[in-house]
């Protein structure tokens, strides 16, 4: 009967449930997926990797995001001190016009995928609403630790690259809008891209490799030649 009554999709959120208690309870941080995403700054660059593992459905949508270029022109509307880096949604948030494909996307909502991580500097954290199901394509970068976030918000990446970046965001002036704190400039994503860590491992591996087999064959040459005149 449970296998009738659960399809595949179920299956996998219990998985990626089961692995994140597990992560927990050995004190470990979640996994990064292979997938690297870096946002070029007119302060410089940041980047950041996934948790699949974590908030899968988060994931999906924002990678798909970045993969149709939502991000770029958009900017960070929050920077607090300590406490987060807030990314713009990209609907209200762009200096260029989205065309209908990145509308579509933009426009979708996630369900609210809370997890045991906790909220720490460098931690990715949905933005939402009221509604624990209304996150778009806001989301925070955590300055700093903030345990009273710990779930309550969707955690579903962490930043590997830039926090020099952060840095200097944070040294910016601000100001503050009701329960916001702002920069006093614009603070622009100018471009992003995306790469997989795994496979630009295997493009290194590869050329190490082909430079051992070169200089092996220069030394079997040298030896046929010694041996063989």
């Amino acid at each position: 009967m449970w296998g009738e009554n659960c399809n595949g999709v179920s299956l996998i959120l219990m998985i990626f449930t089961f692995l994140n208690i597990l992560f927990t309870a050995l004190g470990q941080s979640p996994q990064l997926g292979s997938a690297r995403v870096v946002f070029q700054t007119n302060y410089g660059d940041i980047e950041f990797g996934f948790y699949p593992s974590v908030a899968p459905k988060t994931v999906e949508h924002i990678y798909k995001l970045v993969r149709l270029g939502c991000y770029n022109t958009n900017h960070f509307f929050r920077v607090d001190h300590g406490f987060v880096a807030q990314v713009a949604d990209v609907g209200n948030g762009r200096s260029a016009p989205m065309n209908e494909v990145q509308k579509e996307e933009a426009y979708k909502t996630v369900v609210g995928e809370f997890s045991s991580v906790k909220h720490v500097r460098g931690i990715l954290s949905m933005g939402r609403h009221s509604d624990p199901n209304s996150g778009g394509s806001s989301f925070s970068i955590l300055l700093g630790d903030a345990p009273h976030l710990d779930g309550q918000y969707a955690i579903f990446g962490m930043v590997t690259k830039g926090d020099e970046t952060l840095k200097k965001l944070e040294q910016l002036p601000t100001r503050r809008e009701g329960i916001f704190v702002m920069p006093t400039e614009r603070i622009d994503i100018l471009s992003s891209y995306y790469y997989d860590s795994e496979m630009e491992t295997c493009e290194q591996d590869k050329s190490k490799l082909r430079r051992r087999l070169e200089a092996s064959a220069v030394e079997i040459e040298r030896q046929r030649m010694k041996c063989f005149p």
